[in-house]
């Protein structure tokens, strides 16, 4: 059976959900999943693990952006991190659960699992937690390990690896950056996509995958102008902050 990656290419693509700060909609939210949804919008969000081997839907590592409060969230239970408001709005951290929940296979999920922590125990926490959800989704990660385990585990989940130069990450050392930014695992692997950083596109990399059959998606287009330049020279763009004409 083939994996069904067609809604990779032409569906639009809400990063983080359709938020909106001016509507008190934040980021990673299910208030933002769920207007998405109503706009037919496939979703793109970020699964973090928990102290407890749980799973939340959250981007960062650190809770000061979004919850104004001192520490990691890989310190704290799943029952702690759903008590904290996202954004100083009423919405609250969702679990991996309440997003599926709300989702419904409506439309379909483009799933961040995060690279920092514990990696593979999210790789395997997510897998039990998603084996009974129906709707179509894949995965992506910057962590090439993680595909790894997912080529190895769930070879029919479409997996995606994400890329960029890393220019600002002072936690990675010249020669990973080096790999990284080449994809050097891909060879491994074998994702069925990538996901590079728009602002570093166009590059060699990318374009020598895209000759290899990948579908190339970018992250992350904040105007009209930068998702057309992307569907025109690649196959698409997860978008953010603004309504796709």
């Amino acid at each position: 059976m083939e994996k069904e990656l067609s809604w990779l290419k032409d569906m639009y693509i809400a990063h983080r959900g359709l938020h909106n700060k001016n509507k008190n909609i934040p980021e990673n939210s299910l208030a933002a999943f769920k207007r998405a949804i109503d706009f037919g919008y496939a979703i793109e969000c970020d699964v973090n693990l928990t102290k407890d081997n749980e799973i939340v839907v959250f981007h960062d590592e650190s809770l000061k952006r979004m919850c104004k409060k001192e520490g990691w969230v890989w310190d704290h239970t799943l029952r702690e991190l759903k008590n904290l408001h996202l954004d100083n709005t009423e919405e609250t951290i969702p679990s991996l659960h309440d997003m599926l929940a709300v989702v419904d296979g409506r439309v379909p999920l483009l799933i961040e699992l995060k690279p920092k922590g514990n990696y593979i125990g999210l790789a395997k926490a997510f897998a039990k937690q998603i084996k009974d959800y129906d709707g179509l989704y894949a995965v992506q990660s910057f962590h090439p390990y993680t595909l790894i385990w997912f080529s190895e585990n769930m070879p029919r989940v479409p997996r995606g690896q994400i890329a960029e130069y890393f220019k600002e990450d002072k936690s990675l050392v010249f020669w990973k950056k080096f790999l990284l930014k080449r994809m050097y695992f891909n060879r491994r692997s074998t994702p069925d996509f990538i996901n590079y950083n728009i602002n570093e596109l166009p590059n060699r990399f990318v374009n020598r995958a895209k000759k290899q059959g990948k579908i190339v998606l970018a992250y992350c287009a904040r105007t009209q102008e930068e998702l057309k330049w992307t569907r025109t020279h690649y196959d698409n763009a997860v978008f953010e902050d603004f309504i796709p004409e």
